[in-house]
């Protein structure tokens, strides 16, 4: 059975050429079901506003896998805990400083990192010159929430502007456990 993947956005949204875009994309190519919804207001979001709209997609969506660019992964550390759901992946792609002060964001700080990321399986992506996060705190944060890291060099935010289309690593790490499954099952 075919996997659900949601694919979270942050501020200004993901859309082509932004690699989120083609990740959905290659997964729907895959036979996955993917949901990628945009908030509302994605250039000026409402804390409470995006905090409704993503438990509303968990509720009707009933997602195995998650997968958090910049803001996203704040606002799933906001409501992880309020959450009845058991993921098996969660990716979490160049989060934001805890000290960020980009006003169009301000009510989703501070935030704390939770102790129960609600998956079996979390990786973080974080690169060495992301303007948003410096690799120290992205370490600082990746003890903190006790999870493995990716170290992408010279990645800039992970994002389109920093010439990311494709991110072929977040496609190969969700795939992983299902070529794994596959091969023993034939």
């Amino acid at each position: 059975m075919s996997k659900r993947v949601l694919i979270l956005h942050g501020l200004n949204g993901s859309e082509y050429p932004h690699w989120q875009a083609y990740l959905a994309i290659d997964l729907i190519k895959q036979n996955y079901v993917v949901s990628f919804p945009s908030f509302p207001n994605k250039n000026n979001p409402n804390f409470n506003q995006w905090k409704e709209c993503l438990k509303k997609e968990i509720e009707h969506f009933k997602p195995e896998i998650v997968v958090c660019h910049s803001l996203a992964n704040i606002l799933w550390f906001h409501i992880c805990d309020e959450l009845d759901i058991q993921l098996d992946k969660l990716m979490l792609v160049a989060p934001v400083s805890k000290t960020c002060d980009v006003e169009e964001i301000k009510e989703f700080f501070p935030y704390n990192a939770p102790k129960d990321l609600k998956a079996k399986e979390v990786i973080m992506a974080a690169s060495t010159n992301d303007p948003y996060m410096s690799l120290e705190e992205a370490v600082q944060l990746q003890q903190e929430l006790n999870i493995g890291m990716k170290i992408m060099e010279d990645a800039g935010h992970i994002n389109a502007q920093s010439g990311f289309g494709r991110l072929d690593c977040a496609l190969d790490w969700i795939k992983r456990e299902e070529e794994c499954k596959e091969s023993k099952d034939s």
